[in-house]
């Protein structure tokens, strides 16, 4: 970790400055930071580009760090953060709302009959940064196959999943079909519930009334399969 004094405190053009409170501002606000087309609706930039130009730069400076694998990765590198607003004589105090860490048990296989998570699911548990989701999530779950290949969510992935007993039409779910445990996106009509995937060589799974369908949760997040190495 880089080890700042107020005198040698990054120097921030005008422009990454704004950036930077944007994404502070977010945080406290949300508990998540901005994407990158926020950004750039925020501050009047022509595409999402000239905001990520702007991000590179400020980590380069080292005052954030950028994640891959999520539209949200940004985050804020603290001593660097100090020393800023230290040398601009802004108070900075730690931890920012929103900020602690999270540990999310990440599911196993599950057994019908009992809930998702149930103490025997859990297959191990991580720590990660809240800044990664734009809501917080309950649990992680590996995801297996390419149904959802279309959405950006491949094998291996860990899903992060938000409980929830509703979800609306065109979300991405986590569903349970008697013992199995499915990734989709929820259709409701009149006919009934259909699982979606995002992959033109997988079926839709059409609901009936005897597969003992279960809302477990909403997708909130993603994180790649190599980010946890």
């Amino acid at each position: 970790m880089m080890d700042y004094h107020s005198e040698d405190s990054p120097k921030l053009t005008a422009r990454q400055q704004q950036v930077l409170d944007l994404v502070q501002s977010a945080i406290e606000r949300t508990g998540a930071p901005p994407t990158r087309a926020e950004i750039a609706a925020e501050l009047g930039f022509k595409s999402a580009n000239a905001a990520e130009e702007h991000l590179q730069a400020l980590a380069r400076k080292g005052v954030i760090e950028l994640v891959g694998g999520t539209s949200r990765g940004i985050r804020l590198r603290y001593e660097a953060l100090r020393a800023l607003n230290a040398s601009r004589n802004k108070q900075f105090s730690l931890p920012l709302p929103g900020m602690m860490q999270l540990t999310l048990p990440l599911i196993g296989r599950v057994a019908a009959g009992s809930p998702i998570l149930a103490q025997e699911h859990v297959d191990r548990t991580y720590t990660v940064e809240p800044t990664l989701f734009a809501r917080k999530p309950d649990f992680l779950l590996r995801v297996r196959g390419m149904s959802m290949q279309g959405a950006g969510i491949m094998d291996g992935d860990l899903l992060a999943v938000q409980k929830a007993s509703e979800a609306k039409n065109g979300q991405i779910i986590v569903a349970r079909l008697g013992d199995e445990v499915t990734v989709k996106r929820l259709h409701r009509s009149r006919h009934g519930i259909e699982l979606l995937p995002e992959n033109p060589d997988f079926q839709p799974i059409v609901v009936s009334e005897g597969d003992g369908f279960e809302l477990e949760g909403i997708a909130v997040g993603l994180i790649r399969n190599n980010m946890m190495m």
